[in-house]
């Protein structure tokens, strides 16, 4: 009911209403008589708690109640609206849905879509790096051997832990080519690891191969999402951004037994590295004494060949010289030869006709003893001690000399 009905406040008391001094009327008296309007919109008759028909509405109520509805709709159709605005962050997109077919991927800011239920929106985080991990829990440190125990080309059974990394490259064939991202990841990383460890042997996959089987994990996961791709969509929408092996091993049950056959194999790398260091000691150095003493023969050969042609050269010219000066060759050979013989023996020099003191020198000592060094280098000290030490035999010998040609002096006479 209207404020400005004019029956507001209007009852006479002698009927059961209430006059306008008597204030408003009562809640009951409001909610019947809109019911019974609301009856005479629609063509239902209806009455109230008495039984009686309601009188009917006046043509102001009506207006009043038309102009309500009208503000009712607008609001409701403003607030259905309103509802269409969004915001996508900057790590964000926006996929918008129309009747469930992809309409379009917004950027971030803050944007409209026609409201539920003719569109809708899915915010995907599109720069979050997300990580999947295979054969381990991180969130409660478990171990699953379901999905790490794996058989290599050789036959044996490992233990492979590793984490996939990997980000949104296409937000809306992410949302269409996958029901679930993580598991899509998870399997498709599975299967690549299990193929190029089967194709590995065990100390590769172990020791030296961890980085290059990481690598081409990467490749191989990438390449089997890829080929996860639906109607116009090329790919997954997924980019593997890294693939990080955690953790590889032999099973536990074999561990014990698996580290003694790898200390074997380090002591054996071991002998062998130092058996090779003594190779490389002991070869090279034979094999310059070998070839010092080769150059030695070769040097001594080119000697002595060197030395008879030069003899022989020699005596050619001393031939052709002595064919024309016998005489003066032979006096020159003899005088050669004499000066050859005296350099390597003790001199003495006789004095027989003299009656002095001095009758014969010993001129090899008496140079010894006179002469300088004949290395200006050598130190004084050591000069100087050698004719020291020989000066008393020198005198001893000369004395026995001089003795022995006195008594044959006497003899004579």
């Amino acid at each position: 009911m209207s404020i400005n009905d004019p029956r507001w406040g209007s009852q006479k008391p002698e009927d059961g209403k209430r006059n306008a001094d008597q204030g408003p009327p009562d809640l009951e008296d409001i909610w019947r008589d809109f019911n019974s309007r609301l009856g005479g919109m629609f063509g239902r008759k209806g009455g109230g708690g008495s039984g009686d028909a309601p009188p009917p509405p006046s043509p102001v109520s009506a207006r009043q109640m038309g102009g309500g509805v009208g503000l009712v709709i607008l609001a409701a159709l403003a607030l259905w609206l309103g509802s269409g605005f969004y915001t996508v962050d900057a790590s964000q997109r926006g996929v918008v849905l129309r009747f469930g077919k992809l309409q379009e991927v917004t950027n971030e800011g803050l944007r409209w879509h026609f409201p539920y239920p003719i569109e809708s929106v899915e915010l995907v985080n599109a720069t979050r790096v997300r990580t999947v991990e295979i054969g381990f829990r991180a969130s409660d440190r478990a171990k699953n051997l379901h999905e790490s125990l794996m058989l290599t080309d050789d036959e044996n059974i490992i233990n492979i832990q590793f984490a996939v990394q990997y980000t949104l490259s296409d937000p809306a064939a992410f949302l269409f080519t996958n029901k679930d991202g993580d598991q899509t990841v998870r399997q498709a990383a599975e299967s690549a690891m299990r193929e190029i460890v089967g194709k590995s042997k065990m100390d590769f996959v172990l020791y030296e191969g961890r980085e290059a089987i990481a690598k081409e994990a990467q490749l191989l996961i990438q390449r089997m999402l890829d080929d996860y791709h639906l109607g116009t969509y090329k790919s997954s929408g997924i980019q593997v951004s890294k693939v990080t092996m955690q953790n590889a091993q032999p099973p536990e049950q074999v561990q014990e037994a698996f580290n003694d056959a790898v200390k074997a194999g380090q002591d054996r790398e071991r002998l062998k590295n130092e058996g090779q260091a003594y190779f490389n000691d002991v070869v090279p150095k034979a094999e310059g004494s070998a070839a010092r003493l080769r150059e030695e023969a070769k040097g001594y050969a080119s000697r002595v060949v060197a030395q008879a042609e030069g003899d022989a050269s020699r005596f050619k010219q001393v031939f052709a010289e002595y064919s024309k000066a016998p005489e003066v060759t032979r006096n020159r050979m003899y005088i050669d030869a004499m000066q050859q013989v005296y350099s390597n023996t003790t001199k003495i020099l006789v004095d027989a006709k003299g009656n002095g003191n001095l009758l014969y020198l010993p001129l090899d000592k008496l140079m010894q003893v006179s002469a300088p060094s004949a290395d200006a280098a050598a130190p004084a000290a050591a000069a100087n001690s050698r004719p020291a030490a020989d000066l008393p035999q020198v005198r001893a010998e000369t004395e026995v000399r001089r003795e022995s040609l006195r008594s044959r002096e006497r003899g004579d006479r």
